[in-house]
């Protein structure tokens, strides 16, 4: 029988965030300090953590991926390969005006089909 791989989650985001997402039990992540300029802070982050076989998900502020659009891109683009990114809103809200949508295209893009609830 083939063993499976348990894959770490990995948080990149504002305090608020990690600490939320620390008390669900997620032990990898970056906490972003500096909120007026946190481009250099989000790139090192993410390229940590990208290329390590360990990680499954890694759960990204929205705001931040703008600081690593190429860095996302990259990852997105190896289907079928782990990590998954996951974007979620900040606590002053989202930028897309149909998240239920961007989720399922994205969801049919990273998995080959829709999954409904």
């Amino acid at each position: 029988m083939m063993q499976i791989k348990q894959l770490d989650i990995v948080i990149i985001g504002d305090e608020d965030l990690v600490s939320g997402l620390r008390l669900a039990g997620v032990r990898r992540y970056y906490i972003i300090k500096d909120e007026a300029n946190p481009a250099k802070e989000v790139r090192w982050a993410l390229s940590e953590v990208m290329d390590d076989l360990d990680v499954g998900v890694i759960v990204i502020l929205e705001d931040y991926v703008e600081h690593a659009k190429d860095l996302v891109t990259r990852v997105r683009e190896r289907k079928g390969m782990p990590p998954v990114i996951v974007e979620v809103p900040s606590k002053y809200g989202t930028h897309y005006s149909d998240v239920a949508g961007y989720y399922k295209t994205y969801i049919r893009k990273s998995i080959g089909f829709d999954i409904e609830i």
